[in-house]
């Protein structure tokens, strides 16, 4: 059974820091792209930010420069460094892991999700 053990949310103030961590088994930290994706409350599950196993990150627009999404070899671990929170980051954050080649096909896991509040 995959496992992604997602830590690190919390409340803080508009302005403000959060490091989001995403721990997995050694096998998919090898394989698989991670990254992460919110979801607001009444909208739809969105892509924020992913990295694959050669390290390339993405980004989506609204939290370039703000986000920074990193692999930890040592601890098999996903690290997402959010600054400049604003309240619109508000959501419950999934860590997301992927894997896709044309005689496999496609794998994908989702974390349980972590609470992220940005607000005065």
């Amino acid at each position: 059974q995959v496992q992604l053990v997602e830590s690190g949310g919390g409340s803080v103030q508009p302005g403000g820091s959060l490091r989001l961590s995403c721990a997995t088994s050694r096998s998919i930290f090898r394989l698989y792209r991670i990254g992460w994706y919110r979801q607001a409350p009444g909208k739809q599950r969105e892509f924020v930010a992913d990295i694959s196993t050669i390290n390339a990150a993405a980004y989506e627009d609204s939290v370039k420069g703000r986000f920074t999404i990193s692999r930890d070899d040592a601890k098999s671990t996903v690290n997402l460094q959010m600054n400049s929170l604003k309240p619109e980051d508000t959501a419950v954050y999934y860590c997301n892991a992927v894997y896709a080649d044309v005689v496999s096909g496609r794998d994908e896991h989702w974390g349980q999700g972590t609470q992220v509040t940005v607000s005065t």
